[in-house]
């Protein structure tokens, strides 16, 4: 009677553990399960991104009219955006990538500055979180 308590002890213990295989399997469906979360959460994201930098462009377009009233003149393309700083309660915010955004005057456009941001990446042109986020469009 001995042997077979040893035996029993000997079982339950191989079967309370988890096999290697077990976990692997366990690993994978938790990975497969963060991939696709993230692919649905960046989206919105970089969509959130792109928002946020026209709804900055606007207000930046609509303090250049401002500027213009009261200055007869849009500010130089070596003064920039800068220019507008005592017409803001803040100082000018960086894209919301954290590159700067880009201004010109005279524009290429039309008669009015542009303002840009060149997206994700930094660089002109682009397609998808990449895209220029423009004020002539």
């Amino acid at each position: 009677m001995h042997i077979s308590n040893e035996k029993r002890k000997r079982n339950r213990r191989r079967r309370a553990g988890i096999t290697l295989i077990e976990m692997l399997v366990v690993i994978t469906i938790i990975a497969l399960f963060t991939a696709v979360a993230y692919q649905r959460f960046t989206q919105p994201l970089e969509q959130g991104r792109r928002t946020a930098a026209k709804t900055q462009i606007e207000a930046f377009m609509t303090t250049l009219m401002t500027y213009n009233i009261e200055h007869g003149r849009f500010p130089t393309q070596e003064e920039g955006l800068e220019a507008l700083r005592p017409l803001m309660r803040k100082d000018i915010p960086p894209d919301p990538w954290t590159h700067p955004y880009v201004y010109r005057f005279p524009g290429e456009h039309g008669p009015e500055p542009e303002i840009m941001s060149y997206g994700a990446d930094g660089q002109p042109g682009g397609e998808g979180p990449n895209e220029d986020v423009v004020s002539w469009k």
